[in-house]
């Protein structure tokens, strides 16, 4: 868990600066009651019945394919898109101080339907944290400090999905309405093959990462955020150095990082 910024030191970080970053205004995911784009929509059948607006945008392997970490008492259904369980405010037993039940609505909009992603609570992440074995007892923790966590949190999230945004205006024309975020997950001790050839050559591995499936017009595509330590955390609650590509899927990921490169390497 961490926030992000852009930095120099990694190589091959995108820079598509000179390149459009914002889809057209028409674009109904800019509306501010946003209708959606058609390409994005599905019918109301087809939808997961556990794919409800409430559920947090940060949880661990997101994925149909791998198994669940998440050690659950008896037998609650989980959100395929985030393994979660239903959002849970209720404080825990022996809680030494009170947690706010408030949520955030992230700016990244959500797959297949109208609604942004929304954070969890400062109650929904304790409640989680020891749903996978975090004990509060054994850290010196106070309530002001899961405040600084979920602001933490929520700017790492806002400034990956910036990061791309950024990779993805390179299809801007291909996909005018932009793309949808479908799901996500951590894969923290899994690094990436970028991330271990950096190590080879005296970097330090990065204390996280992230694969996050966005929709594109019909396509899913993966994308890949290493999470490198930066040093103290700032005013805006940033302190995480993000290397953030898509991942070798298809040819048009590995084009996309090509070309990249090259405008790098030729600026």
């Amino acid at each position: 868990m961490g926030l992000s910024a852009s930095s120099p030191s990694l190589p091959l970080q995108a820079d598509v600066s000179q390149q459009p970053q914002t889809a057209p205004s028409e674009c109904p995911m800019h509306q501010k009651k946003m209708e959606g784009c058609p390409m994005h929509m599905k019918s109301a059948g087809s939808l997961d019945e556990n794919q409800n607006v409430s559920s947090p945008v940060h949880q661990e392997r997101a994925y149909e394919y791998v198994e669940c970490p998440v050690k659950s008492q008896g037998h609650e259904k989980l959100d395929p898109r985030n393994m979660m369980p239903p959002p849970n405010q209720v404080p825990s037993p022996g809680q030494p101080f009170p947690l706010s039940t408030r949520r955030e609505e992230s700016t990244i909009p959500r797959a297949f339907s109208q609604e942004n992603w929304v954070y969890p609570s400062e109650q929904m992440f304790w409640n989680a944290m020891l749903k996978k074995g975090w004990k509060w007892k054994d850290d010196d923790i106070k309530a002001e400090d899961m405040s600084n966590i979920i602001k933490i949190h929520n700017q790492n999230n806002e400034q990956a999905w910036k990061e791309i945004l950024k990779w993805e205006a390179l299809h801007a024309r291909e996909c005018p309405c932009g793309p949808t975020l479908v799901r996500f997950g951590g894969k923290a001790k899994e690094y990436s093959p970028r991330a271990r050839i950096r190590s080879w050559m005296g970097y330090e591995l990065p204390f996280d990462r992230h694969d996050w499936i966005i929709e594109r017009c019909g396509k899913n595509i993966r994308y890949v955020i290493d999470y490198y330590d930066g040093g103290e955390v700032d005013k805006n609650y940033q302190f995480t150095i993000l290397d953030v590509r898509p991942a070798f899927d298809s040819l048009t990921a590995v084009w996309d990082r090509m070309k990249v490169a090259w405008w790098r390497w030729t600026s």
